[in-house]
């Protein structure tokens, strides 16, 4: 157990965002080395990488026409019209 799986258990965590781009060159790096170190993390870093592509040479077809309209509507209507949060009013975002 100890450092080696607590090591194991951050890249494991952070394989999504490894394989999207979204981790710092640090990050990466350190990601890379790690699975480059440790077969078991290979493995499923491997694996994960293999379904990705798997699944963007089968999923790539279009939403329904409709849907694309329905979800432009929606957007086109909120922009219009913000929602208005009752404690920071008219067009604040309580989020931030």
């Amino acid at each position: 157990m100890g450092e080696s799986h607590d090591k194991c258990e951050e890249s494991l965590h952070l394989v999504y965002h490894y394989l999207d781009g979204e981790l710092t060159d640090e990050k990466r790096v350190l990601i890379q080395q790690h699975i480059d170190d440790c077969p078991p993390c290979f493995e499923a870093f491997d694996f994960e990488a293999e379904l990705r592509i798997v699944v963007k040479r089968r999923c790539h077809d279009e939403a329904p026409a409709d849907l694309r309209r329905r979800i432009a509507e929606a957007l086109h209507h909120e922009k219009l019209h913000p929602p208005v949060d009752p404690e920071y009013g008219p067009g604040s975002n309580s989020l931030l």
